[in-house]
């Protein structure tokens, strides 16, 4: 369906009049997308919205739209209207909540494949495009144990250890989720075409980007962000010293989730990037059991979802707000220590004296429901709360 909330809400994004983070700073403070066509400029200051976008932004409620984000924007509900294809907008029932959580977050996934899975435990897994006998034997085996699980493995598509963990989890008979830097109707490498059809009917092939983008330089550490955010943990498995799967590595720290990289001989050149990782912190496995161990409590909250997401229905509605009084009692708990100074994760980690498995499901929680907002990386009480 074409509706004129997702309609508006495209032509916002794809005109790139702000950027990640501040789109989310709107949808979390404007549920309704028309709403936002009222606000004023002195509202819009009040937000600490950028002042030189304002005009752009005054002529998108006005209706004005450039030729070519109309032309991106019917591309793309036209994709959107074939089988199989889907688009979460940041705000819809259906966006995955981890993801939710990452000052960054997407303002748009489109999804070719199942979408419910994007809200299921997953590991990421990552690695060299030119990977050793080694590397591409412990991606699928790796792959193949986590699935077995109950994880879903995602990964970015890339020729070497992406295609590989991709393959270990199909074989297994599990299920799997390719993040790409490029529009889906335009699949790069253009050589694992086939294996992105797989994914599609197992699992899900997911994008930031309108359908027809084609792959770019700087689209991939966009992409690299969405494979952490979605994921409770990366696995790196094989990485030289200057290796993109350490930004994979570096912005899943930043996010708050668990980094682990598996050992090699310190006479191969791909091990380096994951023997550097280990000496910064990040936790050596040999076994997929290591990893499991250290993701209990997240994986058990996960589960304890009985009911799947919504399917995206492009309409932006949002979830009905909670009041505190109805919050589990850990949820109360940290709210008690969000105020209208902002504290990072690391001060609520300290203050309320519990892992960041289990705090991280707990605010998205209190985010979705309106209760705190995400600023700067850090968080304090909504106005709206």
């Amino acid at each position: 369906m074409q509706t004129p909330e997702l309609q508006r809400w495209l032509q916002l994004t794809l005109a790139y009049i702000f950027d990640a983070a501040r789109l989310k700073q709107l949808r979390m403070a404007v549920p309704v997308i028309e709403t936002l066509t009222g606000i004023s400029y002195a509202t819009y200051c009040e937000w600490g919205m950028p002042v030189h976008a304002w005009p752009q932004f005054s002529a998108w409620q006005g209706g004005m739209i450039e030729p070519k984000v109309a032309r991106l924007v019917d591309e793309s509900l036209e994709w959107v209207t074939q089988p199989a294809h889907s688009v979460i907008a940041f705000g819809d029932p259906g966006y995955p909540p981890l993801l939710a959580t990452c000052i960054d977050a997407p303002p748009q996934l489109f999804v070719w494949g199942d979408p419910d899975l994007l809200a299921l435990p997953q590991i990421a897994m990552v690695g060299s495009r030119k990977p050793s006998v080694d590397g591409c034997r412990h991606a699928r085996r790796f792959a193949a144990a986590l699935v077995e699980r109950g994880y879903q493995i995602t990964s970015g598509l890339a020729l070497g250890i992406d295609t590989e963990s991709h393959r270990g989890a199909l074989e297994s008979a599990g299920k799997t989720i390719a993040v790409l830097g490029s529009g889906l109707a335009n699949i790069y490498p253009k050589s694992n075409i086939a294996l992105a059809e797989q994914i599609a009917q197992l699992g899900a092939v997911v994008s930031e980007f309108p359908p027809g983008t084609r792959a770019d330089n700087w689209h991939f550490p966009e992409r690299n962000r969405i494979i952490s955010g979605l994921s409770h943990g990366v696995l790196v498995v094989e990485a030289a010293e200057q290796s993109g799967s350490l930004i994979t590595a570096r912005l899943a720290a930043e996010q708050g989730r668990e980094v682990f990289a598996i050992p090699g001989s310190i006479n191969n050149p791909l091990s380096r990037g994951c023997h550097r990782l280990i000496r910064q912190g990040a936790k050596l496995v040999e076994a997929a059991e290591e990893i499991i161990e250290e993701l209990p409590a997240l994986v058990a909250w996960e589960r304890s979802q009985t009911v799947l997401p919504a399917k995206p229905c492009h309409s932006m509605r949002k979830d009905p707000s909670l009041a505190p009084a109805e919050l589990p009692p850990l949820a109360q708990s940290v709210l008690q220590h969000i105020g209208y100074d902002p504290v990072s994760l690391d001060g609520l980690l300290l203050h309320c004296e519990v892992t960041a498995a289990e705090l991280l499901p707990v605010l998205t929680q209190l985010e979705l429901s309106g209760l705190v907002e995400l600023r700067e990386q850090a968080y304090v009480l909504s106005a709206r709360g």
